[in-house]
């Protein structure tokens, strides 16, 4: 049964052509998706101020814990794909000349499909044991206390002894490029198009292996912009929430050829 379904997934995989993508194109997602948040407001404000106040809420509770704090907002980024569902579907209905509202956005988290739960699921465990992860080696390495951003920053990066830094970063790498890459069009391939689960993972790893340079573009931007919300008291995130969600659909449309199968809505 999973030689079958390896097998079924290789042969999804490989109904899906990546095109040719010059280093730079990244820059072309963040502006596409910037267009799709202003045409259509209001489900991506909604998406940017529910993350806000989770980071807010997250932040006031384990402020006094911060070397679970760090692991928590590390970890969201591994589960942001999942997040933001409901605006590929948005940005799916405005490439088509729709007008998508807020239920087109919450229709998607109807537990309807089934790949989706899975899919949510398994990036909720990487979430998680990421947490998890970073916690233990935090409190188990760092011999005096963690508490706050002052001891984080004295105890661990800049420690004189020990290694403790550079292995929460080494850790935290070796985990997040193998969910990036499996996840980077795998989202929004499932919401698009009848694929499995593993034939979108191993899709969302063909794109990665092919365009490795512009990816790590996309990884950098991701990331850099995420701490730049974070960094304005959670505030910038409202925008910068939606703003990659909408991108990131776009990323996935520009890369995946997927003209061997018929659209999903037809």
């Amino acid at each position: 049964m999973s030689l079958r379904l390896a097998e079924k997934a290789l042969l999804e995989s490989r109904s899906y052509r990546v095109r040719s993508l010059p280093l730079w194109r990244p820059l072309a997602w963040l502006a596409r998706g910037w267009q799709d948040l202003w045409r259509c407001p209001g489900p991506g404000l909604l998406h940017g101020l529910v993350a806000a106040l989770f980071g807010t809420l997250l932040l006031a509770m384990a402020w006094r814990h911060f070397w679970l704090l760090i692991g928590a907002f590390s970890g969201f980024l591994l589960v942001a794909p999942l997040l933001v569902t409901g605006l590929y579907a948005v940005s799916h209905d405005l490439a088509r000349g729709r007008s998508p509202n807020l239920n087109t956005a919450l229709a998607c988290w109807a537990p309807r499909d089934g790949r989706l739960v899975v899919f949510g699921i398994l990036l909720a465990f990487a979430g998680t044991g990421w947490v998890m992860t970073s916690a233990l080696l935090v409190t188990g390495l760092v011999p005096r206390r963690v508490e706050t951003l002052e001891d984080f920053l004295r105890e661990v990066v800049l420690a004189r002894d020990g290694f403790v830094f550079e292995s929460w970063l080494a850790l935290g790498a070796l985990l997040a490029a193998p969910v990036f890459a499996s996840t980077v069009v795998a989202m929004p391939l499932l919401l698009d198009r009848p694929i499995g689960v593993l034939g979108a993972v191993l899709t969302s790893w063909k794109v990665v292996l092919e365009h490795p340079a512009a990816l790590a573009l996309w990884a950098v931007l991701l990331l850099g912009l995420t701490a730049v919300g974070m960094a304005t008291a959670m505030v910038g995130l409202i925008v910068i929430v939606p703003w990659l969600g909408h991108a990131s659909w776009h990323a996935y449309r520009d890369v995946v050829d997927g003209s061997a199968w018929a659209e999903r809505d037809g």
